[in-house]
């Protein structure tokens, strides 16, 4: 059964990757239902929406710092719900049965990074979970220049809001439960975040479906190579060699627009 996500907003926020983007939304409606769903992007998707989608226009999203400013200092406003989920193209919603209800005690839950010595390890903001709590925090801090916003949240400010706004961060065993990324899956969590995983989730056929119709500035130089050595090592040669070939070789060169994510 569907877990009840009436109290959360389902959202995403792009200028690439638009199609992968709203198949990540479709996904993640199919495990749960949420207050509503928004795609804030500069157009809509050329596939179309997906059922139960609604498309916010705003300004196209052409870097990181926009989207991280996005997130930061524009999403609260559209937010009414109690939490809200975001996701990527490349991180959504994966069993449905893994939801718990106290993860909504908390203010943010994002996968563990595990390359951080300390303790302010949680989390990626590329599947997450944020209360309106958070949001409205933030309004009283800036992003510095060139600063990704999940950084900026769980790491440089986490003192502050968890000191004068009691903020609560999910610790590591619930970060594992909700979602991977950069760790190994554990059990069977709620979702993930990262291309690189989704060698283990999609058929190869079907990731290369998926990655071909992307632009190509969008998967970074490391999660190319991380892909196309883990097709290799599934023994998957001949989708490996057709990645490697469209990420060398696009067949439709980036123009102005640059990967967001």
């Amino acid at each position: 059964m569907q877990p009840d996500l009436s109290h959360v907003t389902l959202v995403a926020v792009s200028s690439i990757a638009l199609d992968a983007t709203a198949r990540a939304l479709a996904l993640s409606i199919d495990q749960a239902r949420f207050a509503r769903a928004v795609l804030f992007a500069d157009r809509a998707p050329p596939a179309g929406l997906p059922e139960g989608v609604v498309w916010h226009k705003i300004a196209p999203v052409t870097s990181r710092a926009l989207y991280s400013r996005f997130l930061f200092h524009e999403l609260a406003r559209h937010i009414t719900t109690s939490h809200v989920l975001v996701v990527q193209w490349d991180g959504y919603i994966l069993d449905h049965a893994a939801w718990d209800p106290a993860f909504l005690d908390y203010d943010y839950i994002g996968a563990a990074w595990p390359h951080f010595g300390d303790s302010f390890i949680v989390g990626n903001g590329g599947f997450s979970l944020r209360s309106r709590r958070l949001l409205d925090a933030l309004a009283h801090y800036r992003l510095n220049p060139g600063e990704a916003e999940d950084t900026a949240i769980c790491r440089r400010l986490r003192p502050l809001l968890e000191q004068h706004h009691a903020i609560r961060f999910a610790p590591p065993e619930v970060s594992a439960r909700f979602a991977f990324e950069r760790v190994p899956r554990q059990g069977r969590p709620f979702g993930f975040h990262g291309v690189f995983n989704m060698i283990d989730l999609m058929t190869p056929r079907a990731l290369l479906d998926l990655l071909s119709g992307l632009e190509p500035a969008t998967v970074h130089a490391n999660e190319r190579a991380e892909i196309v050595l883990g097709l290799l090592r599934r023994g998957e040669f001949a989708t490996a060699v057709r990645l490697l070939a469209r990420f060398l070789w696009p067949a439709n060169p980036p123009q102005t627009r640059r990967s967001a994510l």
